[in-house]
């Protein structure tokens, strides 16, 4: 397998979610638990959804690589995906809860280095993806991160808020 393998990069982006996890948990408070769970739900659906578009574009190419994504459906799939992964709008909800019941030195790798590897996957997918909806996310994320730093006073949900 190479490293554009669907397989390698599901099981990448696994193991960097469970690996935030555990510093998500670490402060023994209800929040804290409560942001891990919250954490975990949405990343595991954004993986099913994933392996999901992955399969149907294997179904129509043959190909499990991820440069071969050509099927639409299967690209507004792993839009979604990702979208979900990395907070942006329309599906940011999680993304301030998650970053108020953590510590400040997670609330930081949440916001920066938690979104690399699902922005890596859409550069490498990006010719395939469906231009007027990545600019509507874009706009829309832009906007609502903007709207949502007004009058905000708790630094966390400012960084979140920042990071869509």
């Amino acid at each position: 397998a190479s490293s554009h393998h669907w397989l390698l990069a599901w099981a990448g982006l696994e193991l960097n979610m469970l690996a935030i996890l555990i510093m998500i948990m670490k402060p023994k408070h209800p929040r804290a638990a409560e942001a891990a769970i919250k954490y975990f739900l949405t990343q595991a659906l954004a993986s099913t959804i994933m392996l999901f578009s992955s399969t149907i574009n294997a179904t129509q190419t043959g190909q499990w690589d991820i440069s071969q994504m050509t099927d639409k459906y299967a690209c507004t799939t792993l839009l979604l995906a990702m979208m979900m992964k990395i907070g942006t709008a329309p599906i940011y909800f999680w993304l301030p809860e998650v970053m108020q019941g953590t510590t400040m030195t997670t609330a930081m790798i949440i916001a920066t280095w938690q979104k690399i590897a699902p922005i890596s996957i859409l550069f490498m997918t990006y010719n395939h993806m469906p231009p007027k909806i990545m600019m509507a996310v874009g706009i829309v994320s832009t906007v609502i991160g903007g709207w949502g730093t007004i009058n905000q006073t708790q630094l966390r949900k400012l960084m979140a808020y920042s990071s869509i």
